[in-house]
Order: structure tokens, then C-alpha cells, then sequence
């Protein structure tokens, strides 16, 4: 039965923020010099920050919006070396050796912040859970043998099993066991007074725009004029800032997925979930304000592109429906990830002649173990330290079987670019309804428009200023998403993700 406080938020907003105190920073209002410039305020950076505090490096972080608000503030904080089914795949592409690399390396992560959250004491809900990837259908049952079958070879402590804990539909599934989930923000919030005891500074509403070389060191220029003069630069921004090094935005897509905090009648079982058929079905608990939620979530799509994305919302709260006795639906949001070409993140340096500006990203969906991976690979090498990992995630690396999936992502790119150049809205102005948008030409020109529930319109230039996609609208989050790269904007233009830096341009009507 539906309960009358069973219906989804008005607003996307993660469970994660709610009456979490914040640390506040102020922008950077002058030129400044360090020896260590860190792009970004998630878990990567963050990490990144605390790893070089007392190492004798001067070190400033920057963040565009606030400190975890982006892709970190919206994650479903599984921290496990469970990516999906991609064990198989991995010893296919790469071999077993690489294969239990990168196992290693997220397990390594892992007890990272397991040792990290003992040392500090700190209160972030830490459990250790076993983590599931399941077949609901039979279609998938051989795939969950063949990742069976590649847990076992690489020595991964696992077990097969044809149920799981619910009346959700499983054929089979694999279990790696005791992995992790934790409250990110708890976790990540709790580091920061070091960062501050250590001398590390920090600033919030600072957007790096681009980054040149002068001499031995580098110049980050923010879109506000200031300059920060460093000899490395740490890009851990999601999408790396620094657009024209390595072209990185041709390497990977974007994609969003959904998630619901619901409460219902039913105990949880325990354990993390994956479906391994689509549309994906992940589920998770946590406790926020002294009451259990389960995180639903799924429904994964390229940004910009498909069916209009409230109707994404809408798929998890029937599947809610379907398994569980719902009685309240306090959270959704949505979240962007990035997937390189051959699934691994791209960590390390840059290009080869970019030796000390630093990227990371590429974490696919799974940016606790990767995030926390790449700010231990990225300092070692600062610090000049050996990294048995590094390699395996460095971006240089090229396999001769991506190139069909590197080719695959650019024709969908070129794609969008015409089909969005040739789409426009016949309607006018006059006809959008409250929170109605369209792409309609306004002065001869394509516009994004957006009537809000007061009856204003909000009126944007349509073309993303990464590189001249239109953009689309997007329903369930009220944003001007790209198709192209997923760049993605507020109604009034402002950017709230990459690769963008600038904002679009409001429209004069």
C-alpha cells in the first residue's frame, strides 16, 4: 500500500548533507605562490591534502563550488573492490597479473580509510558488509559464473550463491567478502581540522580555468583573475580542468544514475547489491538523523541523452514498491561519473611531457576505493616515493583494444553535436508552462528556456561553452545537461560540472 508520505522530493538533495556542519573558506582574492596546487574538494583532493600535511610542502587546495559538494557529496559510499562485473574482463584485457593489480590496489584503498578512521576515532557510520553482484535473469547467470570463476583465480575471498536476502528476483550471484560502507562526508569532514593544523589552505567558489607553464613551474589562472603559482598541480576535479593537455574529454563519457533514501517496514538484511542486468539496481543501508534508510539506486544513462530524467526517479520508486513495504521517500539525487575507454581510471601524470601536472579520474562508479587510490599514487610521487600500482592506472598507457571504444564515444559525440545543432522547440515564450523548459530560438538564436514555479523565465544561451554542444534539459535535476561531454548548468547558466569553466550566457528577452 502506498503511504501518503510515500511521493519523491521536489528537490534532488543527498542524504549526506543533512545537519552535517560544514567548515566554510573563503574564495581566493589574490595571487599566490605554493608548492603543491590541488583542483578539487572531494575525496581525492581531500585525501591528497592530508597525505602531504607535515611533509614539508607548501600546499593550497581550490574548489569551484563548495568543499563535497560534487560528485563526493552524491555518492552511495560503497567502499568495496566489487566494480560490477569486471574481474572477467579485466584478466581478459589486461591478464591475470594486472587483473589482481588492480583488486589489490582498491583493497588497499579500503583499508586505508578503515586505518584512517581508527587512527582519528572518527564517527562515520564504517561497517563491513559483504558486496553482491546478482543475476536476475538468466541471461546473466553465465556472467556471474565467469566472475566467479576470475575471483577464484585471482585469489579474491568470495562465494557463489543462487539468493539473496530478499524478494528481488536473483539466478545467481557473487559475493566478495567483508567490504566497507561509511558516511563520506562524516569521513572526509573529520580531516579537514588536520588540513588546517598543518597549514594547507584552503578556498571554496575558486574555479581553475587553465593551467600554463613559466619555466620549471606552472600557472593556474581561475576565472576570477587570481593566478596560483605551484610545481604541481594535483587535478583531482573529476573532470581534469586542464582541457587541452591530453585531451582527456575525448577518452572518456559521462554518465548519470539516480538514487532514493526510503524508509520502510522491513529490517535490512545486511550487505551491498549490484544488479548485474539492465537497468542496474544497487542497493546499500545507512542511518541518518537515528533512522535507517535504504539507498536505492540505478538507472544509469550517458548524460544529456534519453528519456527525460524524472521518469529515472520514477523507475526506483516503483521498483521500491515492488520490494519493499515503502512508507517515505525523504532523498533522491543524482550523480555524475566518468568511465574511461578500457573501465581503468586514468591516474598519473598528465602526458609524458606534463611529468608534475597530475590527474585523476576515470573512477567509473566507483570513486571511494579509486578516489582514495589516486591520492596515494599522485603524493607518492610528489614525495618521490615508489607506487607498485602506479603503472597499471597511469594515462599514458594505450591498449590496442580500446581503440574500438575510444572510436565508439567520439561518433556518439558527433552525433549529438548535429543532431543538437539541427533540434529546436517550435513553440514560443508565451507557451511554456510552470516548470516547463525548452530549447526555443529567442532573437533568431537557440535558447534554453525555463519557466520556475513563481512564473519567471530563465533564459540561457543553448550552446555548452566546452565546445558548442547544445545542451539538453534535464527534468529531475533542473539543469542544462551536455550531451556531448557533461558539462551541466543551473537555470541561470552557472556551471556546476565540467568540463566547462565558463558559464552560459544569459539571454535579454
Amino acid at each position: 500500500m502506498t503511504s501518503q508520505n510515500d511521493h519523491l522530493p521536489k528537490q534532488p538533495e543527498p542524504c549526506w548533507r543533512d545537519n552535517l556542519p560544514f567548515p566554510t573558506f573563503p574564495a581566493l582574492e589574490k595571487n599566490t605562490t605554493t608548492d603543491v596546487a590541488i583542483v578539487g574538494g572531494g575525496i581525492t583532493g581531500i585525501t591528497a591534502a592530508y597525505l602531504l600535511a607535515n611533509k614539508g610542502l607548501s600546499v593550497t587546495l581550490i574548489d569551484a563550488s563548495d568543499l563535497l559538494n560534487g560528485t563526493t557529496g552524491h555518492t552511495t559510499a560503497k567502499i568495496t573492490s566489487q566494480h560490477g562485473l569486471i574481474y572477467d574482463q579485466l584478466i581478459k584485457d589486461f591478464g591475470e597479473e594486472k587483473a589482481k593489480l588492480y583488486y589489490e590496489a582498491n583493497n588497499d584503498a579500503m583499508h586505508f580509510i578503515r586505518d584512517t578512521v581508527n587512527k582519528h576515532d572518527i564517527d562515520c557510520d564504517l561497517t563491513t558488509e559483504d558486496a553482491y553482484v546478482y543475476a536476475g535473469t538468466d541471461e546473466y547467470i553465465s556472467k556471474i559464473q565467469a566472475e566467479f570463476t576470475a575471483y577464484e583465480k585471482l585469489g579474491i575471498p568470495c562465494e557463489y550463491t543462487e539468493s539473496i536476502p530478499f524478494s528481488i528476483p536473483c539466478k545467481a550471484a557473487v559475493v566478495m567478502k567483508n567490504q566497507s560502507q561509511f558516511h563520506p562526508l562524516k569521513y572526509l569532514t573529520a580531516l579537514i581540522p588536520t588540513l588546517i593544523d598543518a597549514g594547507i589552505k584552503i578556498y571554496e567558489h575558486t574555479t581553475a580555468a587553465k593551467v600554463e607553464d613559466e619555466g620549471s613551474k606552472h600557472v593556474i589562472h581561475t576565472t576570477s583573475g587570481q593566478a596560483i603559482t605551484c610545481k604541481y598541480v594535483l587535478t583531482a576535479s573529476h573532470y581534469p580542468f586542464n582541457d587541452e593537455i591530453g585531451l582527456y574529454f575525448t577518452r572518456m563519457h559521462p554518465e548519470r544514475s539516480y538514487v532514493l533514501g526510503i524508509k520502510t517496514d522491513e529490517d535490512y538484511p545486511g550487505g551491498m547489491y549490484l544488479s548485474a542486468d539492465s537497468p542496474s539496481r544497487s542497493l546499500r543501508d545507512t542511518i541518518i538523523d537515528g533512522e535507517r534508510l535504504i539507498l536505492v539506486g540505478g538507472e544509469s544513462h550517458k548524460t544529456g541523452q534519453g528519456i527525460p530524467t524524472m521518469e529515472h526517479y520514477e523507475a526506483l520508486q516503483a521498483f521500491s514498491h515492488q520490494f519493499f513495504t515503502v512508507t517515505d521517500i525523504p532523498y533522491r539525487w543524482s550523480a555524475q561519473d566518468l568511465i574511461t575507454v578500457d573501465k581503468v581510471p586514468y591516474i598519473g601524470a598528465a602526458t609524458k611531457n606534463h611529468p608534475t601536472i597530475l590527474i585523476a579520474t576515470g573512477y567509473g562508479k566507483w570513486g571511494m576505493t579509486n578516489g582514495t587510490l589516486a591520492a596515494k599514487i599522485l603524493t607518492d610521487r610528489i614525495l618521490e616515493k615508489e607506487n607498485r600500482y602506479a603503472s597499471l592506472f597511469d594515462p599514458s598507457r594505450f591498449e590496442a583494444k580500446s581503440l574500438k571504444n575510444l572510436v565508439t564515444e567520439n561518433a556518439n559525440v558527433a552525433k549529438e553535436l548535429i543532431k543538437g545543432k539541427l533540434s529546436a522547440s517550435p513553440q514560443g515564450l508565451e507557451d511554456l508552462s510552470i516548470g516547463e523548459a525548452a530549447i526555443i530560438r529567442v532573437n533568431g538564436e537557440k535558447s534554453g528556456c525555463y519557466r520556475d514555479q513563481t512564473g519567471q523565465l530563465h533564459v540561457v544561451d543553448s550552446t555548452c561553452t566546452h565546445l558548442g554542444c547544445e545542451v539538453a534539459w534535464n527534468s529531475g535535476d533542473t539543469t542544462w545537461d551536455c550531451p556531448c561531454h557533461g558539462s551541466r548548468y543551473s537555470i541561470d547558466g552557472t556551471v556546476l560540472e565540467g568540463p566547462a569553466v565558463n558559464p552560459l550566457k544569459k539571454v535579454d528577452i
